[in-house]
């Protein structure tokens, strides 16, 4: 085995896959939003609170959020909570279409910056 290993992270509904994560990984993808999921702000306290209470440091356990809206405020809410990242999808589409996503989403982090 691969040493260090790559991390390990799990991904799913709060709060089954948060506990999964909190004993076996190295981070959390939760399930949120369109995806049948919750509002991070509703849980994320209450997943660091279960780490340490489980003896993890919750910093050990970055947060990735898969899919939020390209809300420049609610993401900045994120980022006050202590999400680690967010990852945006990209559609299955020629160059010009998925370049019109990344120049939207670059400006999207222009935002975030600055």
């Amino acid at each position: 085995m691969q040493k260090p290993h790559p991390p390990v992270i799990i991904g799913g509904a709060f709060p089954w896959a948060a506990r999964l994560a909190i004993r076996y990984g190295d981070g959390w993808i939760p399930l949120t939003g369109a995806a049948g999921g919750s509002d991070p702000l509703d849980f994320v306290p209450r997943f660091r609170q279960m780490a340490e209470e489980a003896g993890r440091d919750p910093r050990s356990l970055p947060i990735t959020v898969a899919g939020p809206p390209e809300d420049p405020d609610l993401l900045k809410l994120y980022r006050d909570l202590g999400i680690a990242r967010v990852n945006f999808p990209l559609p299955p589409a020629q160059r010009d279409k998925v370049m019109l996503v990344l120049d939207r989403l670059a400006r999207l982090k222009r935002q975030l910056d600055g």
